[in-house]
């Protein structure tokens, strides 16, 4: 049953309060006394005329109308949508945290200090690099500050490369940022297993190319057998090899980037390690480079050094943090301050919550769950790298497709079953491509759920392709003109 809520505006009535002030009790002055003519409305303010109790059930409906995390599964393959727990929140909440400004000394900041460092090596060793910078504030971000460490290096270097080599499995984003940097991109086609063509890749690295920017596994959930010969080739060339890191959900505690040869990686707080996305909190994305990148990694940098105190005749060595600004080749600030901490102490308590032997389980899982799903549903649809998969898995919809119903079809469809659609149409190297994505922290039963939901679509596109083509039907709108939307954003509201 289609649940609608009308506009506060449409429940408004003339005359109509939340309250009533009290009669006034000062002298009564005109505002025009007290407010200059040029800053005052000309015409009333068009408000709606409600009562609390309207008010209260009006945003409470709205509310339990949100789709998060906290209420639905999200299959949405490569963001690793997995659930942010309380703890987490809890803990970036403590007055220790919220109350620090980030002008203080650094002397009054020292449990905050401590936690940064300490992030910075608990990710150093999960990754396998000898340095993280936390600054970036997102995965896009992220990988613009990898890209300007590339850069840096190169010109230290003396050397004018002018390439940046991407697989078409790869993210997005990746090609912007690398343009942003002035580089040109050249994509590498994958070969038929839906991994790098190795073959291919000798041919088109040559002392042109800066560096190969990568995701592994890759985004068809693929992990890329060949990273150290791919890692190999690109060294013999002096190029780097960059690891777009928002999949590193698959590798959690089985392996590490920087063991395979990655020389420069970035994470997805917010994706991995369970912090919030979007509206729920901004994201992360910090850098880890190899030891010969250390030099180029924004500043300030979060270290660690011995300080003395108490008397003449009693003295302790202490640790202190500190911001050291003293790198000369680093590429400078890319955050203002040091980033969005109450996400880095959020993935903080996260990682000490899990501890080593957590950590270790959760790609093992996320990989189990992601199989588990493909085996289901391979019956029912297309697969067209049918193997085992590692955190995610693409389905294609092109049996559905002969039939009068596409990808879009299915995701709307999804909505009506209560699941929020999986990502469609990407990779764009697979024809109406469904990404899908469990992760670690669902349940077996929710998987079957989904699994059901899915199977009884495409027995209805069997059958009356039609009805599929009509969804959603439970939702207070169904299809929007998504562009139009996009481009003619209608946000206002009016009587007329």
């Amino acid at each position: 049953m289609k649940q609608t809520e009308s506009l506060i505006f449409e429940k408004s009535s003339p005359g109509r309060r939340c309250f009533v002030f009290p009669a006034c009790d000062v002298p009564v002055k005109p505002i025009t006394d007290l407010l200059p003519q040029n800053v005052l409305r000309k015409d009333d303010a068009e408000l709606p005329e409600v009562s609390e109790i309207d008010v209260v059930r009006h945003f409470t409906r709205l509310s339990q109308k949100n789709y998060c995390v906290d209420t639905n599964f999200y299959p949405l393959g490569s963001c690793t949508m997995k659930y942010n727990p309380r703890t987490n929140e809890e803990t970036a909440r403590l007055e220790g945290f919220t109350k620090v400004h980030p002008y203080q000394l650094t002397e009054q900041c020292q449990g905050t200090l401590k936690v940064l460092y300490d992030l910075e090596q608990m990710l150093k060793n999960i990754c396998g690099m000898s340095a993280f910078t936390l600054q970036p504030a997102a995965g896009a971000h992220a990988e613009l500050t990898g890209m300007l460490i590339i850069r840096a290096y190169m010109e230290k270097k003396g050397e004018k490369r002018h390439k940046i080599l991407i697989p078409d499995s790869a993210h997005g984003t990746n090609p912007a940022s690398a343009a942003l940097c002035g580089y040109e991109v050249e994509s590498i086609r994958s070969g038929r297993n839906g991994l790098i063509d190795v073959k291919r890749l000798r041919e088109v690295f040559t002392h042109d190319t800066a560096a190969i920017m990568i995701t592994n596994p890759n985004t068809l959930g693929l992990f890329e057998k060949d990273i150290l010969e791919i890692c190999r080739i690109v060294h013999d060339c002096g190029g780097l090899v960059y690891c777009d890191g928002a999949n590193m959900n698959a590798l959690l505690g089985i392996a590490r980037p920087g063991d395979m040869g990655i020389d420069i990686l970035h994470l997805n707080l917010h994706k991995t390690f369970s912090t919030p996305h979007g509206g729920g909190g901004p994201g992360a994305g910090p850098v880890g480079v190899t030891e010969e990148l250390q030099c180029f990694l924004p500043v300030p940098r979060v270290e660690m050094i011995d300080s003395t105190s108490g008397g003449d005749t009693e003295k302790e060595i202490q640790k202190k943090y500190i911001f050291n600004d003293n790198y000369p080749d680093s590429i400078g600030k890319v955050r203002a301050f040091y980033g969005h901490i109450g996400m880095m102490i959020r993935t903080y308590t996260y990682l000490l919550s899990l501890g080593r032997e957590g950590v270790c389980k959760v790609g093992k899982y996320a990989i189990l769950n992601a199989n588990y799903l493909q085996h289901k549903l391979k019956k029912y649809y297309h697969i067209p790298y049918d193997k085992t998969c590692m955190h995610e898995f693409v389905l294609s919809a092109t049996k559905q497709k002969k039939k009068g119903a596409s990808a879009l079809d299915i995701a709307k469809g999804l909505l009506d079953y209560g699941f929020h659609a999986p990502t469609i149409y990407f990779p764009l190297i697979v024809e109406e491509a469904i990404m899908i994505e469990p992760t670690e922290t669902e349940s077996r039963e929710t998987l079957d759920a989904f699994v059901d939901a899915m199977i009884q679509i495409a027995a209805s596109i069997e059958q009356r392709p039609e009805v599929v083509k009509g969804s959603p039907k439970t939702t207070p709108i169904g299809r929007p003109d998504e562009t139009k939307a996009a481009r003619e954003p209608n946000v206002k509201w009016s009587k007329k």
